[in-house]
Formats: structure tokens, C-alpha cells, sequence
């Protein structure tokens, strides 16, 4: 649009003692501006509002590339009394209290996490045999990580103070704990450590009056737990920095069934990779067998998931890429797609 040289009164012109021409100047230099910044007000709403679009577009297309949560299969096994608490003329060691108790506390530690799926303990003694007979491959039972642990401490003091008018008394339990994790696959120990836990109850008691604590058989629960709990953070993270994985059971008319399947996080649709077992190589220092990396010889999709408990759980999937010997299953595993 033109612009118009305005004419100003002759009042204000002779007050300001300036030449006409100036301020028609001033006046378009004021009036380009204006229409200039409103312009670019307009350009920046445009810009703001194309930009929350884009990031919005760009966090609704992020949601289905997150990575699926597959749980691990753990068997807690055997948790023994390795002290010389509560053992007697008739003791079993096979059904000591407070080992199935070590053993309670870590399973619904490790359940909570919802990042594992448990085995029940009287399927012990069948992965012990598959660890033994199969040189540490158990795809039959499925379970991926093995936790064998110990009390290996265990004590009850009780400690108090006399004074004039007052007196206390403290009971203290201590415990500790070992455990080892170990990798089905390979019979190795990839985790071990031990930890210590406390637990107390005082009375207090001032001419007389205060509270009092008789014998709390519970403390030797809480000790134990805490124990416990200073170590199911590494369990977690040592299983989780492992790679997931599965085994295919058997092939049926090209349709592959694996082990796994919902309760793991397994859905129709996910792919994984099949990798083929590295060599077994034995080394001279420890006399053990070592298998050598794998290598990846194609892919697999998911098409249904069969079974109702964890235990009897399947999943059905084709071969979408590469080829494997079908009469030689048990070369292969499945691992997570990256």
C-alpha cells in the first residue's frame, strides 16, 4: 500500500522549529516499521504454532517404537541354613523354616520388579537334572536364570543400659545372606554376592512407666528381608543386562513353536532374531567349555500365543528370513530385535 505524506499543522511545525519534509520522513519511517513488525509477528504465531504440530506428530509416532518388555524365567532353587540357629535333634534340612522363608522374601521381592516370571520351587531338582545332563542348555523347562542361596549368619543379642531413674533394653538380630545367579544356558555364575541385615525392638521405661518388648519372633524376618533386599537391585540388573532369550521346541508343516509367550510380553507381530550357537572351545586354565559368540542366520514372526500359565506358554511364528536346519533345533535361540 502507498504511503501518504501527512501533513502536519503549521502549530506544531513552528514549536518544534523543524523543516515539513522531516517530519513526513519521521512519519513514513514510523509507519514502515509498524507494518514491517507486524508481519513478523505474524511469520513467529505461524512458525510456534507449525512447531507443536511437528512435536506433537513426532511423540505420536514415538509410542509404538518402544521396546517390548519381555520378562526373564527365574527358578529359585535351594536356600539352606548354613548356622547353627534353630538346628536339632530332628531337623530336616530339606524342609528348614528358615530357608523356605530366605526364599519367600526374594521371590515376592523379584515379583514385584514385574520383570520376571517365577518357577516353582519343586521344579528345583528337574533343572538341577537338565543342568547336568544337557550340559547347561535347558531349553525343555524354559527357565532363563537359576538363584541358589544361603543364610550364612544369624544371631540374637539383647543389649540395655541401667540408670538411676531409668533402664532400656534392645533386642538385635542380625542375619546375612548369599546368593548365586546362574545362567541356565551356560551353567556359569554370572552373579554372586552376600549381604548383611538388621533388625530391632527396644522398651524404655522411667521410674517405672514407659513401654516394654517382650521376645519378637519377627525380627528374624525383618533381618533376613533386609538383607535380602541389599541384593535384589543386582539380581535385577544382572538379568536385565543379559539378552533375552528363547528356544525353538519344534517345527511343525513351517510354522515354528518357541518357548514363551503372553506372560513374557510376547504379542502376534513382534520379531526376533535367530542366532545360531557359536563353537564350544575349552579352555586349558579352567578345563571349561566356552562357547564362542553366535551369529545371526535370519528372523521370525510371531503369528499366536498359545498355553495358560507360564509353565505350558508357546508361541507359534514363521520363518521370515534365512534358513535353518530343521533337524537341528538346538543350535539355535531367538534374541530380542535391536
Amino acid at each position: 500500500m502507498p504511503l501518504q505524506v501527512v501533513n502536519l499543522s503549521e502549530g506544531w511545525r513552528a514549536k518544534l522549529d523543524f523543516p515539513s519534509h522531516i517530519f513526513s520522513y519521521l512519519w513514513i519511517i514510523f509507519t514502515s516499521i509498524f507494518y514491517f513488525m507486524k508481519k513478523v509477528y505474524l511469520v513467529l504465531a505461524f512458525m510456534l504454532a507449525f512447531s507443536v504440530c511437528v512435536l506433537a506428530q513426532q511423540e505420536t509416532q514415538e509410542v509404538p517404537l518402544q521396546e517390548m518388555a519381555l520378562k526373564r524365567k527365574v527358578a529359585i532353587g535351594r536356600f539352606s541354613n548354613e548356622t547353627q540357629y534353630a538346628k536339632s535333634v530332628f531337623y530336616d534340612k530339606d524342609n528348614d523354616p528358615m530357608g523356605k522363608q530366605a526364599a519367600d522374601i526374594l521371590s515376592t521381592r523379584l515379583a514385584a520388579s514385574e520383570k520376571f516370571l517365577l518357577i516353582e520351587r519343586q521344579d528345583y531338582d528337574k533343572i538341577v537334572e537338565e543342568l547336568a545332563t544337557s550340559g547347561g542348555v535347558s531349553q525343555s523347562i524354559g527357565a532363563d536364570y537359576l538363584i541358589i542361596g544361603s543364610i550364612t549368619e544369624f544371631g540374637r543379642k539383647t543389649v540395655g543400659t541401667q540408670r538411676a531413674f531409668s533402664n532400656s533394653k534392645e533386642q538385635i538380630v542380625e542375619a546375612a545372606v548369599a546368593v548365586r545367579l546362574v545362567d541356565v544356558s551356560t551353567g556359569l555364575i554370572i552373579f554372586s554376592g552376600e549381604a548383611k541385615g538388621e533388625a530391632t525392638a527396644e522398651d524404655k521405661r522411667v521410674m517405672g512407666f514407659g513401654k516394654t518388648a517382650d521376645y519378637d519372633a519377627t525380627l528374624a524376618d525383618k533381618a533376613i528381608s533386609a538383607a535380602i533386599s541389599k541384593l535384589v537391585e543386582n539380581i535385577i540388573n544382572k538379568c536385565m543386562d543379559s539378552p533375552w532369550k528363547a528356544y525353538i521346541l519344534s517345527v511343525e508343516d513351517d510354522v515354528f513353536i518357541i518357548s514363551g509367550g503372553a506372560s513374557q510380553g510376547i504379542s502376534s507381530g513382534n520379531s526376533f532374531v535367530i542366532m545360531e550357537r557359536g563353537r564350544s572351545v575349552k579352555n586349558p586354565q579352567t578345563g571349561m567349555m566356552i562357547e564362542l559368540p553366535g551369529k545371526e542366520v535370519g528372523t521370525i514372526s510371531i503369528i499366536q500365543t498359545l498355553g495358560s500359565t507360564p509353565q505350558d506358554e508357546v508361541s507359534l511364528a514363521t520363518l521370515t528370513s534365512g534358513n535353518i536346519d530343521k533337524e537341528k533345533l538346538e543350535k539355535y535361540y531367538l534374541i530380542e530385535k535391536k
